[in-house]
């Protein structure tokens, strides 16, 4: 998957930009070298989302994985028993 040019944080503020009002669309997309489509992409994955929200939401994210790799972790060290027990019976 291709990565965006720009981070969320600079999405999450072209998209409060252009809900000020001053400008229309097309000139903030204009602006910031982004085509409208994509506007109306982030505004759907974005909308209402501010900046502390991203950051911890990424954090969440880093968190998870972690207990993810645990959980594997334990289920391979389970799996491992397992056979184990099966051999010496």
């Amino acid at each position: 998957m291709k990565k965006s040019k720009f981070s969320e944080e600079q999405i999450v503020r072209i998209l409060s930009e252009a809900a000020k009002g001053d400008k229309t669309v097309a000139e903030v997309c204009r602006e910031h070298g982004a085509s409208q489509n994509t506007f109306y992409i982030w505004k759907r994955k974005y909308s209402g989302v501010q900046s502390d929200d991203l950051k911890r939401l990424r954090e969440l994210e880093r968190e998870n994985s972690q207990l993810k790799r645990l959980v594997a972790d334990k289920e391979l060290e389970n799996l491992a028993l397992r056979e184990i027990s099966k051999r010496n019976f």
